[in-house]
């Protein structure tokens, strides 16, 4: 039904003798104006003196301040999708790979420290036992600490050694160290046999100078929407997509939405999800999902990846929400679905997307880790180069014969969202951000006090930097 201030608007512009171009009809039917029939009246005094009685979009545009500046640019390649290289294989062996692969692509990463040409195979340093200094390199698979000392169990594809760490400074690290995680070790042979700890390094990234975009063009970071929820802010997320078409200064720069996971809300993915469901089929959450997506201004292009609670497989690295659904967004220009994780560079600017499933392992595991602080987490996966490092917790990991969670190039920003929380930080020169939600608090994060941050789109100034937020979900 047409608003009332509309009809008003449009009645006095027909009673001048002016004519409403459909276009112009939809754009003042999705555009929040205020004082819309005093904008109506002035459009006419000026189009009178011109003597030209039809009112169509573009006339709106100028006037208004919505005509799309061509100068911005709106690049886009992307640089890493899983989908096409997904090649899932069975079992021990489709895990032994997986592993392989780990070790290989982060020892790629560590080659070029000085200490790398002095590293030796753990089969070598066990039947040797040099009196020297050594180094190995492996993946983390235990670690205890008893009275004093902390012991650190690790593999290479050659064997497995148990370490002793006695160093305070040291210990510390060592309990910060992620179980499967990515480790390079200096060791030496103990009085009594065993092999002690004297440095333990991580991966981790050099500090970062970023790409950044030539113009002040502008990126908006969601995720968590939750299509189908009964607690899915649909009114929020439509004053949103409302105000990308308004005269604020920001919106009309914007040219990029990336999704970061849960579209919708999926179904039969927790106990008694079918109570809390609008929608109790994905098709029909998808099909809402398209109607409100639709509405976003073509000029902006949107990319979206699948998170946890999205259709298709759930294993580690996912696909792209499947071509079989056939809902419409796989063939717009402007829509881009990707998998999980995916990295896309938006005019130069390289920006990993990660639903952040993992993130559930790492806070269980590691104290001082929370949820609240998303960002923290996020750093860890930085530090050890890696998105999923923790196997056989909550988060499935498929035995690919490629381990695609590694991150092999340092992006210029890095984004996640399955917290419901907003957050962001910098981190060696990139940019960290979890995008928050769109859903309400469910009666499953009251139960366990988790307040989400609901409603907010994060905003990005690819050429500066600068982060904005902007609150669709407060009552104000």
């Amino acid at each position: 039904m047409m608003k009332k201030e509309l009809s008003y608007a449009l009645d006095y512009a027909l009673k001048k003798g002016f004519q409403i171009h459909p276009n112009a009809l939809e754009l003042l039917e999705r555009v929040e104006i205020k004082d819309l029939e005093l904008t109506i009246k002035q459009i006419v005094r000026e189009k009178s003196k011109q003597k030209r009685f039809l009112i169509n979009q573009d006339d709106l545009e100028d006037f208004l301040g919505l005509k799309e500046d061509k100068k911005l640019l709106n690049e886009h390649r992307v640089l890493f999708d899983p989908t096409l290289k997904i090649t899932t294989a069975e079992g021990i062996e489709g895990y032994n790979a997986l592993f392989s692969s780990r070790f290989e692509k982060l020892k790629k990463i560590v080659s070029n420290r000085p200490e790398a040409k002095l590293l030796k195979s753990i089969s070598l340093i066990i039947s040797t036992k040099s009196k020297e200094d050594m180094f190995l390199c492996g993946l983390l698979s235990e670690r205890s600490s008893e009275r004093n000392i902390t012991k650190l169990t690790i593999d290479d594809p050659t064997g497995t050694i148990e370490t002793i760490v006695f160093d305070k400074d040291l210990q510390k690290i060592a309990q910060g160290l992620l179980i499967d995680q990515f480790v390079f070790v200096k060791i030496n042979l103990g009085k009594n046999g065993g092999f002690i700890v004297k440095d333990l390094i991580v991966p981790g990234i050099p500090e970062h100078v970023s790409n950044r975009s030539e113009t002040e063009t502008y990126a908006v970071f969601l995720s968590d929407l939750h299509i189908g929820s009964m607690y899915f802010m649909e009114k929020e997320l439509n004053d949103f997509i409302s105000w990308l078409s308004s005269p604020d200064p920001v919106a009309r720069k914007i040219r990029f939405i990336l999704i970061c996971g849960d579209l919708v809300d999926g179904v039969g993915i927790y106990p008694g999800q079918d109570k809390e469901l609008v929608f109790v089929n994905v098709e029909d959450q998808l099909k809402k999902a398209v109607e409100i997506l639709e509405k976003i201004p073509k000029h902006i292009k949107i990319f979206i990846v699948p998170g946890n609670h999205d259709p298709g497989r759930r294993a580690l690295p996912q696909p792209a929400i499947p071509e079989k659904y056939e809902l419409g967004l796989w063939n717009k220009e402007n829509f881009f679905v990707l998998g999980n994780p995916s990295i896309v560079s938006l005019n130069g600017v390289k920006v990993l997307l990660y639903h952040g499933q993992s993130i559930d392992d790492v806070v269980r595991t590691t104290p001082g880790l929370s949820y609240d602080k998303p960002t923290e987490v996020m750093r860890r996966f930085l530090q050890a180069r890696h998105l999923s490092p923790i196997y056989g917790s909550q988060t499935p990991i498929a035995p690919e014969t490629e381990d695609m969670m590694v991150i092999d190039e340092v992006p210029d920003i890095f984004q996640a969202g399955h917290v419901h929380v907003v957050g962001f930080d910098t981190y060696r020169g990139v940019l960290i951000l979890n995008s928050g939600a769109w859903q309400h608090q469910t009666p499953f994060q009251a139960g366990v006090g988790i307040t989400p941050t609901t409603g907010i789109a994060v905003i990005v100034n690819l050429k500066t930097f600068k982060v904005y937020t902007k609150d669709f979900g407060s009552e104000d």
